[in-house]
């Protein structure tokens, strides 16, 4: 499937973050059964603070994140064509390994469940830079989804920066603000983005399922997934072993 206009309109709901992420596909994460509406709504007091719907959400969309946008940066490295695809790659698998780190450190703080799998659509986006061979396409494709995914979220992480009143939420989004803008620098150095589609993907995004846009709960018991952060300043041209995903239940 290469990246066109159109297909960019199908893949890009939900896109790297997973921006539409359903509160009701986690409703057990802070042990509430019903969830309305309202993203102001408090959901849990935490020692950091209250957490809102937002904010829960937030934390699971930046682990969404780094579930797929880590083997795509490890695929950028391998695949690349040019340094400034490689160096893209490398930006994305060192900023979502320490962002995952982040998470994973403050979600039992907050009694937050986080995801073990991308959203169907995030993994589409992995097969879609997967079945691209090493070349024009796949350099392409890569810089154009990614500008898109990261445009698209950067109004959100200020929104939640701005707004929340839980410490670790906050700093999280002071964090993710810097990855994300990096990543967005990088993927525009490639020479690559279609700015007229970019803009067109983030301002008018087709709707899709709730179901295609939410990570599966993870399976009780399952090992967590682990993003392993590469060593300082050294990247090889041969990048290291993927995640290793658990079965979806």
């Amino acid at each position: 499937m290469r990246f066109t206009r159109s297909s960019t309109g199908t893949l890009f709901v939900g896109g790297a973050l997973a921006l539409t992420l359903a509160a009701l596909a986690y409703p057990a994460m802070v042990g509430v059964q019903t969830v309305s509406s309202s993203p102001t709504r408090i959901v849990a007091q935490t020692s950091a603070g209250p957490l809102t719907e937002a904010d829960r959400d937030f934390v699971v969309k930046v682990r969404a994140a780094g579930l797929w946008e880590y083997p795509v940066g490890q695929m950028a490295i391998a695949k690349g064509t040019s340094p400034a695809v490689i160096t893209a790659g490398q930006h994305l698998v060192a900023g979502h390994a320490a962002l995952d780190a982040t998470v994973r450190r403050i979600a039992p703080q907050l009694g937050v469940t986080i995801p073990n799998l991308p959203s169907p659509q995030q993994q589409g986006f992995i097969s879609t830079l997967t079945s691209d061979s090493r070349g024009a396409q796949f350099d392409s494709d890569f810089a154009n989804i990614l500008r898109i995914t990261h445009g698209s979220i950067f109004n959100t992480v200020a929104k939640i920066r701005s707004t929340t009143k839980n410490t670790l939420v906050r700093a999280l989004a002071d964090q993710a603000n810097t990855t994300v803008l990096d990543h967005i620098t990088v993927m525009e150095k490639t020479g690559l983005v279609n700015f007229d589609t970019a803009l067109f993907q983030q301002t008018t995004p087709p709707k899709l399922p709730d179901s295609d846009l939410t990570p599966p709960v993870p399976v009780p018991g399952a090992p967590m997934v682990v993003l392993t952060p590469p060593p300082a300043n050294a990247f090889s041209p041969s990048p290291g072993p993927s995640p290793t995903y658990p079965a979806a239940g």
